[in-house]
């Protein structure tokens, strides 16, 4: 179960990161163009923040699944030392689901909006701050403070 785990959501990512990108230019182009907030745009928001909130659930079983934030919790004087434990046990899960909540608030609070334009920037905004986030969580190959492969 853990290697389908790790499979999901090493996938799941991708997705996350195409929609939220796809979602983002859309809202911009939209916004700057001053086009009207159709339902193809509302679709991409509804299906960024779905696709988000799949790849949450799929992460938190990940987290209390994996061995390494089990011995991280189980021996956290010890593990509390390296990087890796910390940037898995506490820093990834943390920012990530700071993302999710700034992608949900951005979904609903664009939803709301009266005004296509605003409906554009509201979506764009919030979604690039959790893009940022994201970015800054992915333990990428190149990362200083966990690094995987793009695909696992």
């Amino acid at each position: 179960m853990y290697q389908t785990l790790t499979f999901l959501h090493s996938l799941t990512r991708w997705l996350v990161l195409i929609s939220l990108i796809y979602a983002i230019y859309r809202s911009f182009k939209g916004y700057s163009s001053n086009r009207k907030f159709t339902g193809a745009d509302n679709k991409v928001r509804h299906w960024t923040a779905t696709i988000a909130h799949i790849q949450l659930a799929i992460g938190m079983i990940f987290y209390f699944k994996s061995p390494m934030i089990q011995y991280f919790w189980k021996n956290f004087n010890e593990a509390k030392d390296s990087l890796e434990h910390v940037f898995f046990g506490l820093i990834h899960i943390s920012l990530m689901i700071t993302a999710i909540i700034i992608i949900t608030i951005g979904s609903a609070l664009a939803k709301r909006k009266l005004s296509d334009k605003e409906q554009f920037k509201t979506m764009g905004l919030w979604f690039s701050i959790a893009l940022i986030i994201i970015f800054i969580a992915i333990p990428w190959p190149f990362s200083p403070f966990a690094n995987r492969p793009y695909f696992r």
